[in-house]
């Protein structure tokens, strides 16, 4: 949960005053986006190496961000050395033994060690402990080679924790004290993003935009051009989303970053209902293979052009399109062709349709062994509680741990729900867990109550729909929002689309292809049928 990749984006923190998830100012209303208090964590900013903007890498792939060099390091060291709980007591018998009289961190710490303590607690997501030892070497060593990384590393920990304002004044310090380093630029780019996850998309466009202007060869200017489009999109202004398409196709010809800015203009016709245009527009991706890095598949276009072109009224050949999709126990796309075709008022696609579905259960009967159902009990009395299917419970435990009550990410998760310590301890409490520890998180029974807790707040939030259910528990609820409220679709398979991080959108489909599968071999009682 809390995410494997982003598990993400979201998190983690302590703000104690509830905000309210609402659709983006002036952007399209999603009929799934409740106006619901939103947890004050995410599963998907779990992996604080995921880079934490809007868009996960260069090409809109998961990846490593780039880091400045010292602050990367420092994570790498912490790495090595933080990969057990074990390294973490350490570092917390090493503070409690440096600390004064009076509580504070003895003065003779390096700067480099320090930065070595800040990493470890960075990694197991110890946030206030490691923005304590930043801010130890700001006020010992003002003038040390490591002030740039120690005061970024401060603004990603705020921004890991969707304090974003804060996360943004602190980039901006770095961007205007440091703009000639690695962190002057990163810090630069995330003032930007952190606009955008407090929904001022126009406002994060325009600092965007100044990036690109001030660093025309930076590092992240391919994302920097995908982000300005999706924020002049949730401002509510189409026209300049469109512009900036064009602009980014021209810098970009030939490359995934075309491509995704051509399937940013395919949404944003399908959001607005511009049916002939969302054709055109599949069309044209369709003229010439996907470069790798691409935000999307082949599955993925022929199922919008399909809607689209049953929206249009052209249903025959809405059924071909929708037919081109292969249907298999892997197909996330094929099993909503297949539902969609039943539902069109034409005999023949629905005999195809009755075809479909009995392959389908077929191929789903000969992996069944692949299905199984641990837990049962524990996963049925928790889920059930809290109006949640234990299905898709399961699911998302096959997909996180493959049901080992000892997984440990390198990010800091546990158990069988991959739940940090930090965001565990918002639903600890609620979940009728009264010791919560990094340790008791590896317990099936604490672990399951507690992921189950904070699934059911998912569930509110986006009124039960499994892909937003999964793309939060895995990019963030608060990524969520935003890709909901672009979609003004009640269609999975359009809000999948809009999914922005590669890894949460291949995340959402392995999901709830499990969950597909165990609802077809289980009732809800998780009895085999």
């Amino acid at each position: 949960m809390i995410s494997s990749g982003q598990r993400c984006s979201d998190r983690v923190e302590p703000r104690q005053e509830r905000r309210t998830i609402v659709r983006a100012k002036r952007g399209a209303r999603s009929p799934w986006l409740l106006k619901a208090s939103a947890p004050k964590t995410c599963k998907g900013e779990r992996n604080f190496l995921r880079p934490f903007g809007e868009r996960l890498s260069l090409v809109n792939a998961p990846g490593l961000f780039f880091l400045p060099i010292v602050l990367l390091f420092s994570i790498s060291l912490a790495f090595s050395q933080s990969a057990t709980d074990a390294s973490l007591n350490a570092v917390r018998v090493s503070d409690r033994a440096s600390r004064s009289a009076n509580g504070k961190l003895a003065p003779d710490i390096t700067a480099a060690e320090h930065m070595r303590r800040a990493g470890i607690y960075l990694a197991n997501r110890a946030f206030a402990a490691a923005r304590e030892h930043w801010q130890a070497l700001l006020d010992n060593y003002p003038n040390d080679s490591n002030v740039p990384a120690a005061l970024y590393g401060m603004a990603r920990s705020y921004y890991v924790e969707r304090r974003y304002e804060e996360a943004r004044q602190v980039y901006e310090r770095v961007a205007h004290d440091y703009p000639q380093t690695k962190e002057g630029r990163e810090g630069s780019n995330f003032a930007a993003s952190s606009l955008l996850r407090m929904g001022r998309g126009a406002e994060a466009a325009e600092r965007y935009a100044e990036y690109l202007e001030k660093y025309p060869n930076g590092e992240r200017i391919d994302t920097a051009h995908l982000n300005i489009i999706d924020g002049y999109r949730e401002a509510g202004r189409p026209q300049d989303a469109i512009a900036w398409i064009d602009r980014t196709r021209a810098r970009f010809p030939g490359t995934a970053i075309e491509a995704n800015a051509v399937f940013a203009r395919l949404r944003l016709d399908i959001a607005q209902r511009d049916w002939d245009h969302a054709v055109l527009s599949a069309n044209e991706l369709f003229a010439r293979p996907l470069p790798s890095g691409s935000n999307t598949s082949a599955d993925e276009l022929l199922y919008l052009k399909a809607l689209s072109l049953e929206r249009l009224g052209r249903t025959r050949e809405a059924v071909a399109t929708y037919l081109m999709i292969p249907t298999n126990t892997n197909s996330y796309y094929g099993f909503l062709a297949t539902r969609r075709l039943a539902g069109l008022d034409d005999s023949q696609a629905r005999q195809q349709a009755d075809a479909r579905t009995e392959a389908y259960k077929s191929a789903i009967a000969r992996v069944a062994s692949d299905y199984p159902a641990p837990y049962r009990l524990q996963v049925v009395t928790e889920a059930k509680k809290r109006g949640l299917d234990p299905r898709l419970v399961l699911a998302i435990m096959k997909q996180e741990s493959a049901f080992k009550p000892n997984a440990k990410s390198p990010s800091a998760a546990r158990g069988l729900l991959q739940l940090t310590i930090d965001a565990a301890q918002k639903y600890a409490k609620r979940a009728g867990i009264k010791q919560l520890t990094d340790d008791t998180l590896y317990q099936p029974g604490t672990n399951i109550a507690v992921g189950s807790e904070y699934l059911s707040e998912l569930s509110r939030m986006f009124a039960g729909l499994p892909e937003a259910i999964a793309a939060s528990y895995n990019g963030g609820e608060d990524n969520v929002a935003r890709w909901l409220g672009r979609t003004n679709q009640k269609d999975e398979g359009v809000f999948a689309a809009e999914v922005g991080f590669t890894e949460s959108k291949n995340y959402v489909f392995k999901v709830i292809n499990y969950y597909r599968a165990y609802q077809l071999l289980y009732d809800s009682n998780l009895n085999r049928r």
